[in-house]
Parts: C-alpha cells; sequence; structure tokens
C-alpha cells in the first residue's frame, strides 16, 4: 500500500512544495535563459521511464540553435554559451524536472 499510494502521494507534496519555493528561481533562470538563449525557454525530450513508459522530460535549455552556412547545426561545444555551461554545472537546468513528478503517472 505504502508503495502505490503514499509514496506517489510524498513525491507530488514535496516536489509542490519545491516548485513553490523555487518560483523566483524560475522566473529569473526563464528571464535569463530568454534573454542569452532565445525562444524556447525550455528543452523537452522524450525519454523511457518506469517500465519503458515514454515520458517528456523537461529542462532548462543551455544551448543556442546556431548553425553554419550550410544549415546543419554546429558543434555543441560552439553551440554552449557561458551560461549554458553555468546552469549545467550548477545543475540548475534541470530544475524543471519537479513538474514531471506532478504530472507523470510512473
Amino acid at each position: 500500500m505504502y508503495k502505490h499510494f503514499f509514496k506517489r502521494f510524498f513525491d507530488i507534496v514535496l516536489s509542490l512544495i519545491a516548485i513553490i519555493i523555487l518560483l523566483p528561481v524560475y522566473i529569473i533562470i526563464s528571464i535569463l535563459v530568454l534573454i542569452f538563449m532565445g525562444w524556447p525557454i525550455l528543452f523537452k525530450q522524450p525519454r523511457p521511464g518506469y517500465k519503458n513508459k515514454i515520458f517528456n522530460m523537461y529542462k532548462f535549455r543551455t544551448m543556442t540553435n546556431k548553425k553554419d552556412k550550410d544549415g546543419n547545426l554546429l558543434p555543441d561545444d560552439q553551440r554552449l554559451p557561458k551560461f549554458g555551461r553555468f546552469l549545467r554545472s550548477t545543475s540548475l537546468d534541470e530544475l524543471p524536472e519537479f513538474f514531471c513528478v506532478d504530472c507523470c503517472q510512473c
């Protein structure tokens, strides 16, 4: 019973508390991502979850969409600005994952 009800309940409650507490940080990072890297603010990627069920993982975007003259994306190291490196090194880019706890039935 714990695994099916209480764990899910505590996961949701704790993630909601974290989202509320971190709301100012979300807003600041969103504005900075918009300024330094443009739109979209979030990066979405389908990933396998529990029992290989596919879910969308969200992170703050850390790379630009810069392309070469042929229209191909530049290598990763050329598309990662200083602010993106900062987000990755501090793991702040992963804060939107708290929203996945609330919406996924994993």
